[in-house]
């Protein structure tokens, strides 16, 4: 994540403003390709047999196949929070001022956090009654970056690139971090432990009135991701051809910086990669499998530094129909997120009815007994059909909505 560093050098060279409103084709193209990797991810949430049973990335049980099937997720969202904030650069560029973008992001930010309270709950679960279990996911992480980006846009830039590098690069220092067991039927976590749980160590929370959390998302590093995708926008505001070389340059250093980093087990990641006992292939899988919750600094180096990379390729690259429609899920993820959660639970809901299953594991925010998971779900290729339906069945949604929201010109449709 050498963002701040890597990008100093071109930033004197000639710059243009973007006009008023444009869209930046390859951004949303990328946006659109990670949110569709995002439906297979939660599609295989519903419809996997083995993730009912363990986690996919563990070495000792899983398949090449189930792990590429969760590892190529998890580009999802380091690129969803990075572009996040070069989205709020762009803007920014073309005549916001920080006043302007303060009002904004916060407004925004707290919209997304209740809907991910709301809407999204009972999208995942199936209950949105104000009680019970919550979990502290992608979209209310990215609404607390976004109240916080509010803040950092008033610094100059290089002040939000070093704060940006320095939450990414240190945060693994302090992977040794305990907290005190937070469990369903203990008393109240204290205020420091939740706090602890909220930014930097994922875990279950209990608090007041029988509310239980579960703290999927620290906000340690997340805002650190989406600060430096903000830097990072200024590469859109240079001349095509010297942006491509800055791309390439960046993505290249950081995926550079992944591989020495992980080949020497010196720092970054809290599981160290070794020889597997089965074999190369799931040796090479061990160096590919970095922390996730919270996402260590090799996690992001492994997944942002190949998106830049790819970013330098989509800039030239011709728009056929495919590239075409994973713009139009790009300029529209939100809708996206909401829809691919219904579609992956509904549809599993009816599949699983029709197979004569016990429905109670899609609940996977409550407490399954281990007697309902027998049978639970079905083979991967079942996952992959499922999955390509979906994103053929959500398309037509996504394009009309994208046309109404390309002509509205009220100030609430950013919010959509």
């Amino acid at each position: 994540m050498a963002t701040a560093v890597a990008t100093t050098a071109p930033l004197d060279a000639v710059t243009y403003t973007p006009p008023t409103r444009q869209r930046v084709d390859s951004i949303d193209l990328l946006r659109g390709l990670v949110m569709v990797i995002m439906l297979l991810d939660h599609t295989r949430d519903y419809f996997s047999a083995e993730a009912f049973r363990f986690d996919p990335t563990d070495l000792s049980k899983t398949s090449v196949a189930l792990f590429f099937t969760r590892w190529v997720t998890h580009f999802c969202a380091p690129t969803f929070f990075f572009l996040a904030g070069t989205g709020a650069y762009l803007r920014r560029a073309r005549g916001a001022t920080a006043g302007e973008m303060s009002r904004f992001l916060v407004s925004r930010g707290i919209w997304l956090i209740f809907l991910e309270a709301t809407v999204i709950r009972w999208g995942i679960s199936g209950d949105f009654l104000p009680h019970g279990t919550y979990a502290t996911q992608t979209i209310w992480a990215l609404g607390c970056s976004m109240i916080v980006l509010a803040l950092l846009v008033h610094l100059p830039l290089w002040v939000i690139g070093a704060f940006s590098l320095t939450m990414i690069a240190v945060h693994n220092a302090f992977d040794g971090v305990r907290v005190a067991s937070c469990l369903p039927g203990q008393p109240p976590c204290g205020a420091g432990d939740v706090a602890i749980r909220l930014l930097h160590v994922s875990g279950p929370i209990v608090l007041p009135h029988g509310i239980f959390l579960v703290a999927l998302y620290p906000l340690i590093p997340w805002i650190g991701v989406m600060a430096a995708g903000y830097v990072f926008g200024k590469l859109y505001t240079l001349e095509a051809a010297t942006r491509r070389k800055a791309l390439i340059r960046l993505g290249a250093a950081i995926v550079a910086l992944f591989v020495v980093l992980r080949a020497t087990n010196l720092y970054g990641d809290p599981g160290k990669w070794s020889v597997q006992p089965r074999g190369v292939v799931f040796t090479v899988l061990s160096f590919l499998n970095t922390n996730k919750y919270p996402p260590s600094l090799l996690y992001l180096c492994m997944t942002i530094g190949p998106g830049i990379l790819l970013l330098a390729f989509l800039e030239r690259e011709r728009r056929g129909g495919i590239g075409k429609a994973l713009v139009t899920y790009g300029r529209v993820p939100m809708l996206f997120y909401l829809l691919q959660w219904l579609y992956a639970h509904g549809a599993a809901f009816i599949v699983w009815t029709m197979a004569g299953k016990n429905t109670a594991p899609l609940h996977v925010l409550g407490n399954t007994p281990p007697e309902a998971l027998k049978g639970a779900g079905f083979s991967l290729p079942v996952v992959y059909a499922f999955w390509i339906l979906g994103v053929l069945l959500l398309y037509p949604i996504c394009a009309r909505y994208a046309a109404v929201k390309a002509r509205r010109k009220e100030w609430w449709w950013s919010y959509l």
